[in-house]
Formats: C-alpha cells, structure tokens, sequence
C-alpha cells in the first residue's frame, strides 16, 4: 500500500473535489449526443439504429480508452493527464460543429468519446490520496460525477432552443478548456508520483501493470459493471429519445425526466461507497441487482389491451404504466445502480492497490462497452420488434444472469473457503442443535417445581 506521509485533510479534499468537478464536466461532454443527437436525427432522417449507433460510438472511444489512459495515469499522474485529456477532447467537441454527413459524425464521436476516459484517470489519482479504509467513500464521491448526465440532460435542452445543437457543442468544448487549465493550475502531484520523483525511480512498465489482467475475479467485477455502469450510460442516451417517442413529450420535458433518473443514478454514489465500507461491497451488490430486477420486470411491460371472456360476456381492459410511474421507477432504478456502481470499485484498491490504473481501466472499459452495444441493441429491437418496451426486457435479462452467476460464485467461494460447507445439504433447513425433548408432565400446574428427594 503506498504511503500518504506528509498528505494532510485538506490536500485529500483538494484532490477529491477537483477530480470529481473536472469528471462532472467530462460525463457532461460525454452524454451530449443525448440531446444533439436527436436533433441530429431528425436533421439526417435517421434510423432507431443509426441513431443508437451515432449515441453509442463516444462511448465505445471512452470505455477502450480507460485501458490507456489508466496505465499512463499511474506511469505520469493524474495531474498530467487529466488536464491533456481535457484538452484533446474539447478540440473533438468543436470540431463536430464543422461536420454534416453522419459517416463523418461517427468519426468525430469518436474524438469526443475521449471524455469518458476521463473516469479511470480520476479514480487513478484520486485513490492514492485516501486510506484503503476511506477509499470507497472517497471513490464513491468521485463517481458522483455521473451526475454530469444529469447536468446534460436539464441544461442542453435549453442551450439547443437557445443556440442551436452546434452553439451547445461549442459552449462544451470552452467549458473543458476552462476545466482542464484550471485543474492543472490548482491541483497537486499524487503522493506516490512524488515519492518517485524524489526518489529517481522510474514510471512502472506496462507489462507490470496489465499483469493482473489474467485474474478471472478482474472480469468479474467488469461483468458487473456492464450492467451498473454501461446500462446507466445507455438509458441516460436512450430515455429522451424513449419519452418523445413513447409518451409524445417535447424534448426539453424529456430531457428534465431523464434528468431525474440520471441525478440519483450519479448523486447516491457516494452513499454507495460508503455503504460498501460499512456492509461489505457483496451486500450491495446483491442489493442493487435484486430491486433492479423487480424494477426492470414492470419498466419492461408493455401496453396491453385485454379481452376476457366474462360470465356475462366479454371484458376489454388496458394495462400500461403511465409517464409518472415510469419516471418513478427510473428513479429507484437510478438510485440502485448508483450504489452498484460504487460497490464494484470499492474492490479494486483493496485487492489490487497497485494496479488500480490497469486494474480499474479493465473494469471501466467493460462497463462503457455496455453503454456501447446497448444503445445499438435499443435501436435493433425496437426496429425488429416494434415494441417501447423491448429494451427494458433485454436489460432485466442481463441482470436474471448476473445475479444468478454472482450467486453460483459466491457459493463456490465459500465453500471453497469452509470445505465442512461442501457436505452440508440441509444448512438452511435444519437447525445448529435439536430442539431438546420435553419434560414429562409432573401433574403440577406450570411454574411450580418439586423439592428434590433427600
């Protein structure tokens, strides 16, 4: 574990608060495609799937980039890198407003996409501020950053009536500048890329770091993130598109109600790191996948008409969940998925605080892969099927598996730890001693006992 001799409360609150403005600012840029993108669309006359594809593809360049980035990050620092991060990406994001064909709209999604890198950079240098004790509360205030989805989908509504969607890109691409001189500017060297400059040690390699890679446990926790993390981005991307299409909202009252889900599904983090310190990641784990099923089961219901055949004839009736009982739902799905979130990366400094740039950078690609390809399959399904609902069917499937493969491996886990558990058939059932036999009835009334013969 590295050493945090000499760092002082107030150089860790540093570090945390301004990782975690200059993460809300990147998630903000990242899920600008959530709003554009539909103007976009109806621009190009595009497809549900070119436009899952368009909303998908910064993602994909955000997810594969974590791999990098996280291992430059514990070679450089943070300090470095965030801000050159930053920068690259707001040069992207102004550069989109020049483009008009949406082949070369993919292309520059992708340079923007580089904002979603952004995530393991923080995480990198925010850990080697804090004590492993502190470090899932500290990771969850960082992650809190997600709420910069929120902050898209309140705010660019208002900016595309006001500006147009090349005057947002614009606005977006100067707030990242501002963002990333001001970081470099206020924030300090990470203690453990201090104490290898004072010492004249070298950066580690990239083999070194990408060693744990091999630990089948690593694609566990990124299998969860899939689900916490990639669906978070997907539905932040999708639900805008979902209410105007669904329930026939105007875009800017789409974008507050995908607000509302994204706001809890970033805020809540924090308690979710902190929950993790106090229970146990596993507990939470089992938490956030178990209301997300029950929560996704109702989403996933589509609008149903009944015919019953009644005693006195047939009864026709309807049953559908109504916009306000959606945005309801979203909102404890948000709030579980948050925690979720927090949960998974409680793990990674603890069990690999060493790795946490190669390590995390893994994680956070496999959950922004998700936000990839579930965009891509929203858009497949609803043109295959025809059906509002149909993506939320396909996510309370993703997280039945989860759930059931996180069950089976914990089982192993602690049968593998407590081998007499292996043999053990009726743990649940039966219990640790019999219930004892009664005493014979002796004739006097209960409470009264007998004197012992002498």
């Amino acid at each position: 574990m590295h050493t945090l001799k000499g760092v002082s409360q107030t150089d860790q609150y540093r570090a945390l608060g301004l990782s975690t403005f200059a993460f809300t600012v990147c998630f903000a840029v990242w899920t600008i495609f959530s709003i554009i993108g539909v103007k976009i669309k109806q621009e190009l006359g595009l497809s549900d799937t070119q436009f899952g594809l368009l909303v998908a593809t910064p993602v994909l360049t955000g997810s594969v980039s974590r791999i990098f980035l996280g291992v430059w990050t514990e070679q450089f620092g943070g300090r470095v890198m965030f801000p050159l991060q930053m920068l690259i990406t707001a040069v992207c994001v102004w550069l989109l407003t020049s483009v008009h064909s949406y082949e070369i709209f993919l292309v520059a999604a992708l340079g923007l996409g580089l904002a979603g890198g952004s995530f393991i950079v923080g995480v990198a240098y925010t850990s080697r501020w804090f004590e492993k004790e502190r470090q899932g509360t500290a990771l969850g205030i960082f992650g809190a950053g997600n709420v910069g989805a929120a902050v898209t989908n309140f705010a660019a509504p208002f900016l595309v009536v006001a500006l147009g969607w090349e005057g947002t890109a614009r606005v977006y691409a100067v707030v990242l500048v501002i963002t990333a001189v001001l970081f470099f500017l206020l924030a300090k060297t990470d203690p453990v890329q201090q104490a290898r400059k004072e010492s004249g040690e070298g950066p580690v390699s990239a083999s070194s770091q990408l060693e744990p890679l091999k630990n089948m446990q690593v694609w566990r926790f990124a299998t969860y993130y899939f689900f916490v993390f990639g669906a978070f981005v997907a539905l932040a991307s999708f639900l805008p598109r979902y209410y105007v299409g669904a329930y026939g909202l105007e875009l800017t009252t789409a974008g507050v109600f995908a607000g509302l889900y994204s706001l809890p599904g970033s805020v809540f983090r924090a308690l979710g790191g902190w929950m993790s310190d106090k229970w146990g990641a596993r507990a939470v784990m089992y938490l956030t996948f178990i209301v997300s099923l029950v929560v996704l089961f109702i989403m996933s219901y589509p609008q149903t008409t009944y015919l019953v055949s009644g005693i006195n004839g047939p009864i026709e009736f309807d049953f559908g969940v109504s916009v306000g009982m959606f945005v309801a739902l979203t909102v404890v799905l948000g709030f579980v998925m948050s925690l979720g979130k927090a949960a998974v990366y409680k793990h990674i400094p603890v069990y690999y605080p060493h790795h946490v740039g190669s390590v995390g950078g893994l994680v956070g690609m496999i959950g922004g892969l998700g936000g990839f390809f579930l965009p891509i399959a929203f858009g497949v399904l609803l043109d295959l099927t025809n059906v509002w609902t149909a993506p939320f069917m396909l996510l309370f499937v993703l997280v039945a598996v989860s759930t059931i493969w996180m069950h089976v491996v914990i089982r192993r886990m602690e049968r593998s730890r407590h081998p007499a558990l292996a043999d053990e058939k009726y743990l649940s059932d039966v219990p640790d001693k019999p219930l004892e036999k009664p005493a014979p009835a002796t004739g006097k009334p209960s409470g009264v006992t007998t004197k012992p013969a002498q």
